[in-house]
């Protein structure tokens, strides 16, 4: 048996569409009708107005366009490229992967730059073992100071994409960083911190002395090519 849950798939496509306000929430209507699920929507780039754009703005001029990729659940690629076939404001559209299959799993890194560092050696490390093997787990680090710039990005940890794991790499975190933990641990996102003085030893799933092992563990943790079980670890100090 699997050791987590498995993730439906999802199919991905590239569109240009009328920068109007009524763009998105046609593309997101007939989709839905289609029996998709919209899982992620972002904006990759605005583009100039273009002559011959079928929508005029204000004053009989050219719309803008934007380019956008959608992640869509629940139909294949076939479906969803019927379902926009025809929207008006559609200018073009292109099939693409999705994200969890090219870039995989996340593992984000925050604190101070020296052991942020070390945290990110082996962290890699570890993620080239496993990739190898047919994972795709990727490595994104910030270092940052203070109280508050590190407690935002905690939080903000629970709104990045295909984020699984934070690690907390520092000397010293506590006060409102140890509740962000808490909040984010709420959400379903186990945390990994370095032995640091401070609160937050006692707000997170793991502690670590040597930041090169908890980059490897970190991984190991987020890995199906791994035997590591995180939560028969929780509350453990290394």
């Amino acid at each position: 048996m699997p050791r987590r849950p498995t993730v439906p798939p999802t199919v991905a496509v590239r569109l240009v569409l009328d920068d109007a306000p009524t763009a998105v929430p046609a593309l997101c209507d007939r989709i839905a009708a289609a029996g998709g699920t919209i899982r992620t929507l972002s904006t990759v780039r605005r583009l100039p107005p273009a002559d011959g754009s079928p929508v005029p703005g204000a004053g009989g001029s050219p719309l803008p366009g934007a380019e956008v990729e959608i992640e869509v659940e629940g139909i294949d690629e076939a479906a969803l490229v019927e379902s926009i076939t025809g929207l008006a404001g559609v200018r073009d559209t292109q099939l693409t992967r999705a994200l969890d299959r090219v870039f995989g799993k996340r593992i984000i890194v925050v604190g101070g730059g020296a052991q942020v560092a070390q945290v990110a050696l082996g962290a890699v490390s570890e993620a080239d073992r496993h990739n190898l093997r047919g994972e795709r787990i990727s490595v994104d680090t910030i270092p940052l100071v203070g109280e508050e710039p590190i407690a935002a990005a905690v939080r903000a940890v629970a709104d990045l994409p295909r984020a699984r794991l934070l690690v907390l790499a520092g000397s010293l975190m506590g006060g409102d960083i140890s509740v962000a933990a808490r909040e984010l641990r709420a959400s379903g996102i186990p945390i990994i911190a370095l032995n640091m003085a401070g609160s937050i030893t006692d707000a997170v799933d793991l502690v670590v002395s040597d930041p090169v092992q908890a980059g490897t563990m970190a991984v190991m943790a987020i890995a199906d090519t791994a035997s590591f079980d995180l939560a028969r670890q929780r509350g453990r100090r290394y």
